[in-house]
């Protein structure tokens, strides 16, 4: 089932993007942490102010703790990505819950907080994933902005085309803040602070998830 299909069948439990009426956007950051990429991502999001939402993975997590710890303190949001990264659409349910709770444990005794925002590796899942999501509190947000920077090393160049070909008001961007052994993430790197200025210079506001959506991020 396609994402559209999914958005209009799950309305408030399977999202793509914000409201279109408000000129804001929302920066992700998937597979985080990563010490090789992570921070230099947060430092560039701290230059200019910026606040963000990281989908952390928990085996991650659990080896990066204050990675974790820094991405709360400097005032980003967490969602939960996960315990190592599995396709859903190809697990049971019970797996599914298990990724899920194994993660979201990982994530509260390191920062403190339960995230309520899941996003599912490759954006994948079944509808009964779904609706056991939306029946235990969690909301499944996806993108419709992909900076496709996990394709093979791009330029800053070329993810920033990838992301001006579908950007409008309430979008959702996809980026990531770690990779596979051998991926350079060096693209999206340097093509943050030019994201960023040309966002605010074209007049949007960059919020969080939360912020962008009207959920709560946490338990």
């Amino acid at each position: 089932m396609s994402w559209v299909s999914l958005h209009k069948q799950y309305p408030n439990a399977f999202l793509l993007n914000g409201p279109r009426n408000l000129k804001r956007v929302a920066l992700t950051f998937d597979d985080a942490p990563d010490p090789r990429v992570t921070p230099q991502i947060l430092d560039v999001l701290s230059r200019y102010r910026i606040c963000a939402t990281f989908f952390v993975v928990g085996e991650r997590a659990s080896k990066h703790p204050d990675l974790v710890r820094r991405i709360i303190s400097e005032g980003h949001i967490i969602g939960n990505h996960s315990y190592n990264h599995p396709v859903f659409s190809k697990l049971p349910l019970s797996k599914v819950q298990h990724q899920i709770w194994q993660t979201d444990g990982v994530i509260k005794r390191i920062a403190g907080v339960t995230p309520l925002l899941i996003r599912p590796p490759y954006g994948e899942l079944l509808p009964q994933q779904i609706r056991w999501s939306k029946g235990s509190g969690y909301t499944i947000v996806n993108w419709d902005v992909d900076s496709e920077d996990w394709r093979r090393n791009p330029s800053s160049a070329r993810v920033l085309a990838n992301i001006r070909k579908t950007l409008q008001p309430g979008s959702i961007i996809l980026q990531h803040a770690g990779g596979g052994e051998g991926q350079s993430l060096d693209g999206t790197i340097h093509a943050l602070p030019v994201l960023i200025e040309s966002l605010q210079g074209k007049g949007y506001e960059i919020v969080t998830l939360p912020e962008l959506l009207g959920k709560r991020a946490y338990r």
